[in-house]
């Protein structure tokens, strides 16, 4: 016995993505529907070797519905998700709206699978943002073997964390910059992405930080541990889909390279690729269409008594949004609903 399972948002990036990651993972489906905003009403979307016509979120009834996976964006999320978490359906959200929210937990399976059992305060759990999610999955592993005090990252953020206009424009001034008879002004990013990139994801707030990087400290600590502290500086690069991190982290108690390299060889969702060699570590064009968060370059950091460095590399569309999405699925059903 499966499960009825709603995907709202189906047209775009992370909705198709969804689609596509419930078919490869068998999940237990009974009957699926996809859900769209007028303007993209009928559109056809690919669900394994189906293909399905979406129908309308707005008149959508979620009475009888076990789960559905939101990618609308937070504005439409704050309309629809109550509404279906009020008729019984328990809402997976990809968007920033309820990450915040202490009656919300905020998932990522391999790292704090027992919060689950807080969905039942909303009926909703929420998907953490995109650069959060990959490096939470590193550091959970070496964080429960030396106690992490201090993370500093640097993101170099694929313009597909913008979704469909972002790819778009980074494609449209590449073109441009070989077509002198054309020109394609900023118009999704700050400034010209092509040949360029960006330190600025979402807007800036009062302290000098964006908010995506706001985003990366309290939903660190809200997901690992709330007394790691956590600065980050986020960029956007020229990069279609893979979002790549330079992690530094300093902990409480002395932790080998060789040791954390083991560590994270055994942990769940990892992949290390690290040889001293040239071309010996991922890039992000290598991790898409993966599951895996890659870590590479792992070394000691010999400017602090306890620090070590790494790259961590991952498909932003997958673990960062649709497969940790339906992982959460997952995880409820097997945990909770126990239908499947």
């Amino acid at each position: 016995m499966g499960y009825r399972v709603v995907v709202a948002g189906a047209t775009g990036n992370v909705g198709r993505e969804m689609l596509n990651i419930l078919a490869e993972r068998q999940f237990p489906v009974d009957e699926l529907t996809v859900l769209a905003s007028r303007r993209s009403l009928g559109t056809e979307v690919s669900f394994g070797d189906k293909t399905l016509t979406t129908k309308d979120l707005d008149t959508f009834d979620f009475t009888g519905w076990d789960m559905a996976l939101f990618a609308i964006g937070s504005d439409a999320t704050k309309k629809y998700a109550p509404i279906a978490a009020k008729a019984g359906c328990v809402v997976i959200d990809n968007s920033s709206l309820y990450r915040y929210d202490p009656d919300v937990p905020l998932i990522v399976p391999e790292v704090n699978a027992d919060a689950i059992e807080g969905y039942a305060k909303k009926n909703i759990i929420a998907n953490p943002n995109c650069s959060t999610a990959q490096m939470v999955v590193a550091l959970k592993p070496l964080h429960d073997r030396a106690t992490i005090k201090r993370v500093v990252v640097s993101t170099y953020q694929s313009v597909s964390g913008a979704g469909k206009e972002g790819m778009d424009e980074l494609w449209d001034q590449t073109k441009a910059v070989y077509n002198p008879t054309s020109d394609v002004p900023p118009n999704k990013f700050q400034k010209q992405i092509a040949f360029n990139v960006i330190p600025q994801i979402d807007v800036f707030m009062e302290d000098g930080s964006t908010k995506e990087e706001w985003k990366m400290v309290v939903e660190t600590k809200k997901i690992v541990d709330p007394s790691i502290k956590v600065t980050a500086t986020c960029v956007r690069v020229p990069v279609f889909v893979g979002h790549s991190e330079a992690v530094n982290v300093e902990f409480e108690d002395f932790l080998d390279e060789d040791e954390a390299r083991d560590i994270l060889r055994e942990a769940p969702g990892v992949m290390v690729i690290d040889k001293r060699e040239p071309g010996g570590y991922v890039s992000p064009i290598e991790c898409v269409g993966d599951y895996a968060t890659f870590i590479s370059r792992i070394r000691q950091d010999s400017t602090i008594d306890n620090g070590l460095n790494f790259w961590c590399v991952s498909d932003n569309l997958r673990k960062g949004a649709a497969l940790n999405a339906v992982q959460i699925a997952e995880l409820l059903g097997n945990r909770v609903l126990k239908k499947g």
